[in-house]
């Protein structure tokens, strides 16, 4: 067993390595140059598509499962998870406060890449033989390429399902199990159990059930995170002034020891804000578009600009709001790690913060257990057909308490190095349809400027 997982270690140094990095962020920064900047420019359009998106829309000439905003859910379900609480505080343990500000760094750049993807994805998904919209990288390899690159669809949805039963699964569960007993006393395994029983509930109604519940867990749950962050960074304001200049100086300068924290070097402040914003965001790794592809809409750019509100949400919002509690508490400095650190950080500023931490992780990596269940059937349905997905929906549903009692050190490892992999034949179909995102995008905002334009010229001749 040891070489095996030396060698999985060894790609996995390399898929999560610098060269990875810098490939996610040219491609990222590639599409926001070649948009012009649309996707920083457009938020606000964004979030007004995604506010009159709320409702499942009924005119059948409509193409579409699920509602845009319960698509949007549906991948937060999935990107909102550990990486937020956990995923963080490991960055700034590894790289100092400026691991932060090349967080932010990757959800710039990545905005354009999960527009992209989502672009793609409705552009050319397809109906199953049971009516049911299937999209994804693996689609627009298939329908987007030639011939000659449908290996790097099969690729694709090979690294995802297998990384689905690790990264979106087992690993989840585990989490929420160690959180719960950790605060609460409850045994892993009973936890395990009503997890099962949560998730089958959900889970056998279907990628609809799935986005109904995730469009109301979601908001909440993000909401309640958000705004006791909000209370922790509140009761220390008068040390984010310094919180800030710190975060951007280390950004550049690294960081020097203090108290228990071991210091960091410029590399390792770029090295681990690019990574954990990469798991956190999931921007390039190309697992959001598959729930985009399900989306109700008849343009593809109308749902990017949903999408791309996801890695703005995950990474600009909710992850900004741990590493600031975490930095203005000072706790960084104690050498504590992962959750732990978080629970500290809130702990430091509300009586009963470590339960909120606890709460919250929770529910964010139950929610990505239905979310990236999504991702992973698709990817199964993709390589065995749809007899494959009750099976798969059975056995997903199997392995949660098994991934709750269980010691996963070697599964964490091959599902974050699958995780990974799958940003390889996403990226170059990415890069390689890129002409196709950026006609779309110019024809949609061409005709949406002709609309306003018209509009207002009846309005002054009223």
């Amino acid at each position: 067993m040891e070489p095996i997982t030396n060698f999985i270690s060894s790609i996995n140094g390399i898929v999560w390595g610098i060269p990875m990095l810098v490939i996610i962020l040219g491609v990222g920064l590639f599409l926001t140059i070649g948009l012009n900047l649309m996707p920083i420019l457009k938020l606000g359009t964004g979030f007004k598509l995604l506010w009159s998106g709320r409702i499942p829309d009924k005119d059948k000439n409509i193409k579409g499962e699920i509602s845009p905003f319960n698509a949007l859910m549906t991948s937060l379900s999935a990107t909102i998870g550990t990486g937020n609480i956990a995923g963080v505080a490991t960055a700034i343990f590894l790289g100092g406060p400026g691991a932060l500000f090349w967080m932010w760094c990757t959800a710039l750049v990545g905005m354009a890449t999960k527009f992209a993807e989502a672009v793609l994805a409705v552009k050319y998904r397809e109906v199953d033989e049971k009516g049911n919209y299937s999209g994804g990288p693996m689609y627009y390899i298939k329908n987007g390429l030639s011939k000659k690159w449908a290996w790097l669809g099969t690729a694709f949805a090979v690294f995802g399902a297998i990384a689905g039963f690790g990264i979106g699964n087992t690993v989840q569960a585990n989490s929420v199990a160690n959180a719960i007993e950790a605060n609460f006393g409850v045994a892993p395994w009973l936890t395990g159990l009503v997890m099962m029983l949560l998730v089958g509930a959900v889970l056998m109604g279907g990628i609809k059930r799935i986005a109904d519940v995730a469009g109301s867990l979601v908001p909440l749950m993000a909401t309640f995170y958000i705004v006791a962050g909000l209370i922790v960074v509140g009761m220390n304001i008068s040390e984010v002034p310094a919180a800030l200049g710190l975060i951007y100086k280390s950004a550049f300068t690294g960081t020097a020891a203090e108290g228990g924290f071991a210091g960091a070097a410029v590399w390792a402040a770029v090295r681990f804000g690019v990574a954990r914003g990469v798991f956190s965001n999931e921007a390039g790794l190309g697992s959001a578009p598959i729930a985009h592809a399900s989306a109700q809409t008849n343009n593809p750019v109308a749902q990017g600009l949903v999408a791309m509100l996801g890695t703005f949400i995950d990474t600009l919002v909710v992850c900004t709001i741990t590493g600031l509690a975490i930095v203005v508490s000072g706790e960084w400095t104690t050498g504590v790690n992962g959750a732990a650190l978080t629970s500290a950080a809130f702990e430091h500023s509300l009586p009963f913060g470590n339960y909120i931490v606890a709460v919250s992780l929770s529910i964010f990596a139950f929610t990505t257990i239905l979310g990236w269940s999504v991702y992973s059937e698709k990817c199964v349905q993709y390589l065995l057909g749809v007899k494959a997905v009750i099976p798969f929906r059975v056995l997903w549903i199997v392995v949660v308490p098994v991934g709750a009692a269980s010691s996963l050190e070697f599964i964490w490892l091959l599902a974050d190095t699958m995780n990974a992999m799958m940003a390889i034949p996403n990226l170059i179909a990415i890069a390689l349809l890129s002409p196709v995102v950026f006609k779309l995008s110019k024809e949609y905002f061409a005709k949406a400027d002709a609309e306003e334009d018209s509009a207002n010229i009846k309005a002054e001749e009223a």
